[in-house]
């Protein structure tokens, strides 16, 4: 309908000033948090990676793709409208259609960041699906994910250039390490965000599930493909622990089967029934976020799917972490009551 501004096509629920913290996962949220507080910091970041570099994509989209509008894939035009409806952002993120046969979407820039999605994806999905999948992309604009994905961008790059350095690349690979992990989590987050935008967990499912096996939901059952998820957790001894940690190197989103099964976790959890109901942090609030409070939810959350897990190999690690953790405390109070006992 022409004129139309932000009212959804069917009836879903708004989350007025919803706060991305709302659906983050504790990893995701605590860095996000902390560089919240780091005042400019964003501001270096834009001018490492290049406003230039963000308004050339943009040109280079606008001449190469297709800019989803009321009169070009409407379809996919309403659903990023209702996305930041029930996000309650105040701008509707442009959207661009490109043509590649490859599955895939993003979400680009920092002042004015916008979303691709390619012929493949829409191939691949249907319209709720696709719906799970536009809420994904305008989640990670709500979080503002771009500013740690610029700083792996150019620390990636940064490593390239000094492979010839043993002990520099050794160094950045270990910080490259830890912020793929972060990218990540930031994507099990978004996961979150794009249920709470489409509201329909089967379909959010679907489309994550379709990225390992494709357009034959007929011949697959989300049931059974959790099954897996717990097959390929319990699954070998420690050699195929350390396999499975190995083939996570250089990697930036989590596998199929993990994000199908984190997503049902947090469905099943009751967060996702608690925010539909409108108990959730606000936009408000976000400046007064402590980032030790939200450092040891991260840590929980870690040692919680630790705890969980019954992968031999992530028992290992556990009980090494646990056991560090435990002698450094040891040691804390020692220096503590030594302290205090000078004092």
């Amino acid at each position: 309908m022409p004129g139309m501004t932000t009212t959804p096509d069917r009836s879903r629920v708004q989350l007025p000033g919803i706060s991305s913290r709302a659906y983050e996962h504790p990893a995701d949220r605590s860095a996000l948090v902390a560089l919240r507080k780091l005042s400019g910091f964003d501001t270096v970041l834009k001018q490492m990676s290049g406003l230039v570099s963000e308004r050339r994509l943009r040109l280079m989209y606008l001449a190469s793709a297709v800019r989803v509008s009321e009169t070009q894939f409407r379809s996919l035009y309403d659903m990023g409208r209702d996305a930041a409806y029930t996000l309650d952002l105040h701008r509707i993120p442009e959207i661009y259609v490109q043509q590649d046969p490859q599955v895939q979407a993003k979400a680009i820039g920092f002042d004015d960041p916008f979303i691709v999605v390619t012929t493949g994806l829409l191939n691949l999905m249907n319209e709720e699906e696709q719906r799970f999948v536009i809420g994904h992309e305008t989640s990670h604009i709500l979080s503002g994910h771009a500013v740690y994905r610029t700083m792996l961008d150019i620390l990636t790059r940064l490593a390239t250039r000094v492979a010839w350095i043993p002990l520099g690349y050794i160094g950045l690979r270990a910080i490259v390490a830890g912020l793929e992990e972060w990218y990540r989590k930031s994507e099990l987050s978004s996961d979150r965000g794009g249920l709470l935008v489409g509201q329909d967990p089967e379909a959010a499912k679907r489309a994550l599930m379709k990225l390992a096996g494709g357009d034959y939901t007929h011949e697959m059952n989300i049931e059974a493909f959790l099954e897996q998820y717990q097959e390929y957790d319990t699954a070998g001894d420690l050699r195929d622990g350390f396999l499975k940690v190995l083939n996570l190197l250089g990697t930036t989103h989590p596998f199929a089967v993990v994000r199908v099964a984190e997503l049902d976790k947090w469905q099943r959890s009751g967060e996702y029934d608690r925010i539909i109901g409108g108990d959730y942090p606000r936009r408000e609030d976000d400046a007064n976020a402590r980032v030790t409070e939200e450092i040891k939810a991260a840590a929980e959350s870690y040692r919680a799917s630790w705890q969980q897990s019954q992968d031999p190999f992530i028992g290992v690690l556990r009980d090494v972490a646990e056991g560090a953790v435990n002698a450094g405390e040891r040691i804390f109070n020692r220096f503590s009551r030594r302290d205090g006992g000078q004092g």
